[in-house]
């Protein structure tokens, strides 16, 4: 695949104070032929930007709403994402409200454990689910972009593997047919990924970006 050419002066924020996922995004848009410069790409905790308060309604909502404001507090061009998994005899809970299932963000033990209590009695056939997220791109002059990502699966009754987070170990991916997404490499993961899905589909418009002629 072609790599395209980003100026070396070029900077972009990822709006996470997590430094793991600068890493793959960096992977992600690697692998679509968009190789960032060293220091290109940045997150909003290593430029002092804020956290705002994710009150969207949907994961495109909540995506845009991180974006606006590390590009607000920056004047650079920022992306963000928004994901969470969509049962469908949930009718697409967890959804926007993943990370705090169990009524504590972030806590990936207890969301994982009620949601499969909650499915307790749901048989293999109607245990279909997705991964779902929303990538944005919003720049310093009002310009905005959203593009969406899947990965559907079953949920398994039980966790397995010990890769990736939150409900990576129930999800039964189709493209495989046998492991977790949890039981994936990074690299399996990033390929079929809705993160990787949604970046790649945003991948032209932040190379469009980073390479616009300065006014």
């Amino acid at each position: 695949m072609t790599s395209s050419t980003v100026p070396p002066a070029a900077r972009i924020v990822l709006a996470t104070h997590n430094l793991k996922k600068v890493g793959e995004l960096r992977a992600i848009l690697g692998a679509a032929g968009l190789v960032l410069p060293d220091g290109g790409l940045v997150t909003s905790g290593e430029v002092g930007a804020p956290e705002p308060v994710e009150n969207g309604v949907t994961f495109a909502e909540n995506a845009l709403i991180k974006a606006r404001a590390v590009c607000a507090a920056t004047g650079l061009p920022a992306v963000a994402d928004d994901s969470g998994l969509a049962v469908d005899v949930l009718g697409g809970a967890p959804g926007i409200f993943s990370a705090r299932w169990a009524g504590r963000h972030g806590d990936d033990v207890a969301n994982l454990e009620l949601l499969l209590g909650q499915l307790a009695d749901v048989r293999p056939e109607h245990r279909q689910a997705g991964f779902v997220c929303a990538a944005a791109l919003v720049t310093p002059d009002g310009h905005e972009e959203v593009r969406l990502g899947e990965m559907r699966g079953v949920l398994a009754t039980a966790p397995r593997g010990t890769n990736g987070f939150g409900y990576d170990p129930i999800l039964v991916v189709d493209e495989d047919g046998d492991r977790t997404a949890a039981e994936l490499s990074p690299e399996e993961k990033n390929a079929i990924s809705h993160r990787g899905r949604a970046f790649r589909a945003l991948a032209p418009a932040i190379l469009a970006t980073l390479t616009a002629p300065a006014t």
